[in-house]
């Protein structure tokens, strides 16, 4: 891994093909259906909830999908939706956050997200990722998008630094 678990700051997902499955159903309105895992999204929450920084690097773009980051405790500004060209937003997000992009995971499945993964300190990526971005990756889940991928990929991080600990008194805080 390019840089130690123990020293990551901030962790960054995809939507589609990390959060969901990356299946896409046209809805009668125009709107796309997507389906997320529960845990990831669990894992998600976990993440601000342990005093990291969580952001959103997606090409998809609804009011649905922002409404659900916003349930996942992403930042509102840290939800970069309608991405085309996503190193520039990742850098934004560094700069605004004042992180250095080696204190940065981010988990991506596609060629979109490769200049974002060799840019950050540790990259992620589902078993059912492309081949060009699992060639790039720090980390290749055991998990597909949409399955526990993006549980896998906080939990390493978190449990490296003794975080992955709840309290029955604090899942009101993260759940």
């Amino acid at each position: 891994m390019a840089t130690d678990p123990k020293q990551i700051k901030a962790i960054g997902f995809d939507i589609d093909g990390v959060l969901s499955d990356g299946r896409l159903v046209p809805m009668a309105d125009g709107d796309v259906l997507r389906i997320l895992d529960a845990k990831d999204s669990f894992a998600v929450r976990a993440v601000s909830g342990k005093g990291l920084v969580s952001f959103i690097i997606s090409g998809g773009n609804t009011v649905a999908l922002r409404k659900r980051c916003i349930s996942m405790k992403v930042p509102e500004d840290n939800v970069y939706l309608g991405a085309r060209g996503k190193l520039p937003l990742f850098l934004d997000f560094c700069k605004r956050n004042s992180l250095d992009p080696s204190e940065v995971a981010y988990m991506g499945d596609d060629i979109a997200d490769i200049p974002v993964l060799r840019a950050c300190g540790l990259g992620m990526v589902p078993c059912d990722g492309v081949p060009e971005a699992k060639a790039v990756a720090d980390f290749i889940s055991s998990k597909p998008g949409g399955h526990g991928a993006a549980r896998e990929g906080v939990e390493l991080i978190l449990k490296a630094q003794g975080k992955w600990v709840f309290e029955e008194d604090s899942y009101d805080k993260i759940y």
